[in-house]
């Protein structure tokens, strides 16, 4: 991983759109700091797509893509997108699994839930859970005390005996049923939404991330960043960013945000 600041100038400025995870990539301990919010605005509008890729909730998500200055948003690692026009006042959701068979799989998760509270002392299933459309959600950090590794990837190991797959988040182990991924949906949002092929662009998009279920999109865009606690999991990844920031979180997303607005001819006075 090479400093945010040697991202080269020209591969900076011709990023058109930028990628990011939530929770650890654009917070600090679980708050979204101004300055990354005001990021998100400035990208904006100096004409950058922006889209979180998140594994929180739909209930989140539909908040989010009404309200922030974003063009979507890509949620519970991959499961749909949202993306609010508002000329039309139209929210568009498209998922990757239909209704009835998240219905069904939603049953067969049931029995994960039961068996990760029976088998590992400390978990405990989100607290947003009841706002999720596709996975399941447990808790190893964010509403209670952090669990040690090999209770975390116990809780992985359960959904994937099941039958599920699951990805492990700064704060979640999030699981479902589908052959579905962030990276899968942002290639249906851009395409759909931003009538870009990211296969043949991948050049003009950054994503930005912090964990280890970020590593499809590390490994995917040649120039995806990762802000600093991704060190944290070195050694648990299975694909690193080429590019990490000085700071954490939110502050360091803003690190990203520089670089390529300084690139573009420099930052508005934000």
């Amino acid at each position: 991983m090479q400093a945010i600041a040697d991202m080269p100038i020209e591969i900076a400025r011709h990023v058109r759109v930028l990628l990011c995870d939530i929770d650890d990539t654009l917070t600090n301990e679980g708050r979204l700091p101004a300055c990354a919010y005001a990021a998100l605005e400035r990208l904006t509008q100096a004409g950058i797509a922006v889209v979180p890729i998140t594994g929180r909730p739909a209930g989140w998500c539909d908040m989010i893509a009404r309200l922030w200055p974003v063009a979507g948003v890509v949620g519970e690692n991959g499961a749909f997108y949202f993306a609010y026009n508002e000329n039309a006042r139209r929210m568009r959701r498209v998922f990757a699994i239909e209704d009835s068979q998240r219905t069904l799989d939603r049953e067969k998760l049931q029995k994960i839930r039961a068996r990760v509270l029976a088998e590992v002392s400390g978990a405990a299933v989100s607290a947003d859970q009841l706002y999720r459309e596709a996975d399941l959600a447990i808790d190893f950090s964010e509403d209670v005390p952090l669990l040690p590794v090999a209770h975390i990837d116990r809780i992985k190991r359960i959904f994937e005996e099941e039958g599920a797959v699951a990805k492990i988040s700064s704060i979640h182990v999030n699981g479902w049923y589908g052959a579905y991924d962030k990276l899968t949906m942002a290639r249906r949002f851009a395409a759909e939404i931003l009538d870009l092929d990211i296969d043949r662009d991948r050049d003009r998009v950054v994503f930005v991330g912090d964990s280890p279920n970020d590593a499809p999109m590390f490994g995917f865009f040649p120039h995806a960043c990762g802000v600093a606690n991704v060190l944290q999991f070195r050694g648990r990844i299975e694909a690193e960013p080429a590019y990490v920031t000085v700071r954490e979180g939110g502050h360091g997303f803003v690190e990203v945000a520089d670089r390529i607005l300084d690139a573009r001819g420099g930052r508005d006075a934000a």
